[in-house]
């Protein structure tokens, strides 16, 4: 089990988690390392452009929502860099990236069913 696997099943159970991840797939949005903070999210409510932590194929990424498909109920992630990560279902979208650095990415906590 992988450190965002970890984070997901927190994330899943209905708490906002903030966290460091690693790597360089989301620059210049997450740097590597940068701190976020991820909450539970309404998978229908989610638009292209949205970052959020999603198990696809069976690896979890905090990557953006690059297509929608509401009658299917599922999303495609991809990271910032092009690369198509897939197609996954709105139950394997564990959370919304709902600030970066401590900076709000606007209109992502009106996609989160978390409690303030």
């Amino acid at each position: 089990m992988g450190a965002l696997d970890a984070v997901a099943a927190r994330v899943a159970g209905g708490a906002t988690v903030e966290f460091r991840p690693s790597g360089s797939s989301m620059v210049p949005l997450i740097r590597s390392r940068q701190p976020v903070r991820v909450a539970p999210v309404d998978p229908a409510r989610l638009e292209p452009g949205d970052i959020v932590l999603a198990r696809v194929a069976g690896t979890v990424y905090l990557h953006l929502v690059s297509a929608v498909d509401p009658a299917r109920r599922r999303v495609q992630i991809s990271n910032n860099r092009g690369r198509v990560n897939g197609w996954t279902g709105h139950d394997r979208v564990f959370g919304i990236c709902v600030a970066v650095d401590g900076t709000p990415r606007p209109g992502a906590t009106d996609k989160t069913t978390a409690v303030p």
